[in-house]
């Protein structure tokens, strides 16, 4: 049973430990969603098990919908197959997510972990496809093209404040993950250096070092109070050393 409230998220992959590993990973910005690991053989082996992704379903589910993220082709049939072996009440509340198994389920795990529904979450893992376009329009087998994201100007007139990255490892995943899980918190649009302040992957492509200067702002007329949570949030450090 998943965690009451929110989405739950399943990584299936070839490997056991890939899979592990991405729990792991998510779980350091996302500890109170239900992330479950769906890796391997039932033997352990290279490969992926109708069973294992039945479990992780089961377990991640708590009424709220489960998105499931896949490594390579094979792992998606495998996962399609469990998902018409289910209930129908169950089936219509778990999708599989076309998105990139590392990026998309980390962001898909902050979502969840900020309360999103299922849309919002497989938006926030769809949103590792590419906002703007890519680097390139290519697509080889199942190697994901790189996210460009673009940057949008804050409206003329719009509230905005400007703070100090002073983190030492600069603006990296777990702050990142906590800005946007605070922003997630209200309803008016925020951004930050022109990035919407609810992506994830948005904020993380700007690459942001201590010392680096970032505008947080809105305009929306009732926008004060995130931008300067937001903002506050930045100049405490996010609570790290």
């Amino acid at each position: 049973m998943g965690t009451e409230g929110k989405v739950g998220v399943v990584f299936v992959s070839h490997s056991a430990k890939i899979a592990e590993g991405l729990v792991e990973l998510a779980a350091q910005m996302a500890g109170s969603a239900t992330l479950v690991a769906a890796g391997g053989t039932d033997e352990g082996g290279i490969g992926t098990s109708f069973d294992k992704v039945s479990a992780g379903v089961t377990e991640a589910d708590s009424g709220h919908g489960v998105a499931v993220l896949c490594d390579l082709g094979s792992a998606i049939l495998t996962a399609e197959t469990a998902l018409d072996f289910l209930d129908d009440e169950v089936r219509e509340r778990v999708r599989i997510v076309d998105a990139p198994l590392v990026e998309g389920g980390v962001a898909a795990a902050v979502a969840a972990e900020s309360g999103a529904d299922l849309d919002g979450v497989v938006a926030a893992a769809e949103s590792a496809r590419g906002t703007g376009g890519t680097e390139t329009d290519a697509r080889a087998g199942d190697i994901v093209a790189v996210p460009v994201f673009e940057a949008v100007a804050p409206a003329s007139g719009a509230l905005s404040r400007s703070v100090t990255i002073i983190n030492k490892d600069g603006l990296h995943a777990r702050p990142a993950a906590e800005f946007v899980k605070l922003a997630t918190g209200y309803p008016v649009k925020v951004t930050v250096n022109g990035r919407d302040a609810k992506s994830l992957l948005g904020i993380m492509s700007l690459g942001l070092t201590k010392g680096a200067t970032v505008e947080i702002a809105t305009d929306d007329p009732d926008g004060a109070e995130a931008v300067n949570a937001l903002a506050d949030l930045v100049e405490t450090g996010f609570g790290e050393e």
